[in-house]
């Protein structure tokens, strides 16, 4: 489907179409509203101890308190952008801002784990409000001619937004105190609220078909199965039955999901057989890939940042930020290009450049060259990820037409979350499995007990290390040996994946037309049809 159609998703009310100054308004409260779910995501990484400690609870139930939030997030994306498109994108936003900010303020106070449980899935029903709503503004509000410069920022918000939220919190933990951490939210939410009163219009479909109740219930089973087993797998192992049976769910439903869509047509939750568009088969691919290679790098840097080099959790957090800076700039810029080559290109360019930084960081890294041995291979990821990722959002949100711009956002936030789920699974394998692999070598004149602990990673061999007297030095240089070596053969894999990636979009990504955009006014007609 073509964005040229006419939209059928009404403005409520009507109205005069929102000025310049009306439309960074609009962008800069829904940037806000996205940058407070983005930030809540990977905010709590940084006060796992802390946690542990005050509520005196094991580090799995941690880990819950972190994933829960995402895992309600994924699940409802899809069914909640539908609800959205029906009911109004604005009343909508400040529904879901309001639970957000709430469940937050919650968290922030919780005397026991189950209430922070509680006060984080709320928070995660919340985020799946808020943002499918946030794309589904922009691209139902911003005249196509400036569309592509409002999805680039909010893409490199979505991109970045994440490690500047960790930057944000680490900082909140150092200086003040992990419960702080929910602050930044609050504030957040009361601004985005504000604006969005204030400047958001609204708009919502018109449509004569019920709401597919059986297509969201089975879409939520399918998304929580997947993502469930992407999550413990790593932690319980892949062969437990709690992650053998939660795969076969998901799988399952997932199929029925497509079976389903397929036969209720054209009141379906998604017509599923768009995805043999190029625009919106490519778009969720890319995407899949790069948010999966861009959360699986971070699980790998903050380990070195720490482990390796002895950072600490604020140091590492700063190490992180001059990719996300390139990510956030070039995502702003990935629009000009593609007005100039073409969306295809701009994203087999971004690809490649991701791939080369993969690269470059497998190639020279090393305990003794330090941070400037893999900061080259940071700012080409960076810069490639920000140039792949606003011509594949662009991709997606164009090829359904403008009264399903919920679920299309919805599309596009899923497909992130589960790439961020698969990277972070697939490459903290791969580590994990190759620093073992390498450490057991250097092993044998380490006494037994400390040797079976610093085998299960370098953190824990780096704890053990003073233990074990005249062999500490020579553990903890094995221990950060064999953690460069893990994170070769991870690197190497997120190479592999890129190259499939940049042969399939090469070949069949969505059409090389231009997108015009408003300092481009010569470039000639807009997005094609996918």
């Amino acid at each position: 489907m073509s964005t040229n159609q006419p939209a059928q998703a009404a403005a409520v009310g009507g109205g005069a179409a929102p000025d310049a100054r009306q439309l960074r308004t609009i962008l800069i409260a829904v940037s806000i509203a996205l940058m407070a779910v983005i930030a809540s995501v990977s905010g709590l990484n940084v006060a796992q101890t802390h946690m542990a400690v005050e509520f005196g609870s094991s580090q799995n139930t941690v880990l819950w308190i972190i994933n829960i939030y995402t895992l309600a997030l994924a699940a409802l994306l899809l069914p909640l952008g539908a609800v959205g498109d029906r009911l109004g994108r604005k009343p909508m936003l400040i529904t879901g801002l309001g639970l957000f900010g709430a469940a937050s303020v919650v968290a922030g106070l919780a005397s026991t784990a189950e209430v922070m449980l509680a006060a984080r899935v709320a928070s995660g029903i919340g985020a799946a409000m808020i943002m499918p709503v946030t794309l589904a503004v922009i691209t139902s509000t911003f005249p196509e001619e400036q569309r592509g410069k409002a999805i680039g920022v909010w893409t490199g918000v979505a991109g970045g937004g994440g490690i500047l939220g960790m930057f944000l919190s680490a900082l909140l933990v150092d200086v003040a105190d992990w419960r702080w951490l929910f602050v930044l939210p609050v504030v957040l939410v009361a601004v985005a609220m504000a604006m969005t009163l204030n400047s958001v219009p609204n708009s919502r479909e018109r449509s004569a078909h019920s709401f597919d109740t059986v297509g969201a219930l089975v879409s939520t089973i399918a998304v929580v199965g997947l993502i469930f087993a992407l999550q413990e797998g790593p932690e319980r192992r892949w062969t437990a039955p709690a992650t053998l049976i939660s795969l076969a769910v998901g799988l399952l439903a997932a199929i029925g999901f497509v079976a389903w869509e397929l036969h209720r047509r054209d009141a379906s939750l998604l017509d599923v057989r768009l995805f043999r568009e190029r625009g919106l088969a490519g778009g969720s691919i890319t995407l899949l890939v790069v948010f999966g290679v861009q959360a699986g790098i971070a699980v790998v840097l903050f380990p070195f940042f720490q482990a390796v080099l002895g950072w600490s959790g604020l140091l590492s957090t700063v190490a992180l930020m001059p990719m996300a800076v390139m990510m956030m700039m070039t995502s702003g810029l990935a629009p000009r290009l593609a007005a100039r080559i073409g969306a295809r290109s701009t994203m087999t360019v971004g690809i490649a450049l991701a791939g080369a930084g993969l690269a470059l960081m497998a190639l020279f890294v090393s305990v003794d060259g330090g941070y400037l041995s893999i900061l080259p291979g940071m700012l080409a990821m960076g810069i490639g990820m920000g140039l792949s990722m606003t011509p594949s959002t662009e991709a997606i949100t164009s090829s359904l037409p403008q009264e399903k711009q919920g679920v299309a956002s919805a599309l596009n936030d899923v497909t992130r979350e589960f790439g961020t789920a698969f990277g972070v699974a697939l490459l903290g394998a791969l580590l994990s499995a190759g620093y073992r692999n390498a450490i057991s070598n250097d092993l044998d004149s380490i006494p037994k007990g400390a040797a079976n602990t610093a085998r299960e990673g370098i953190a824990n061999a780096v704890e053990v290390a003073p233990s074990t007297g005249s062999h500490t030095q020579d553990l903890l240089y094995a221990a950060r040996q064999s953690f460069v070596d893990g994170w070769q053969q991870a690197m190497w894999a997120g190479v592999a994946v890129m190259g499939a990636l940049f042969v399939c979009i090469a070949l069949r990504g969505p059409k090389n037309a231009t997108f015009a955009t408003a300092d481009d006014a010569e470039v000639p007609e807009t997005v094609a049809s996918r």
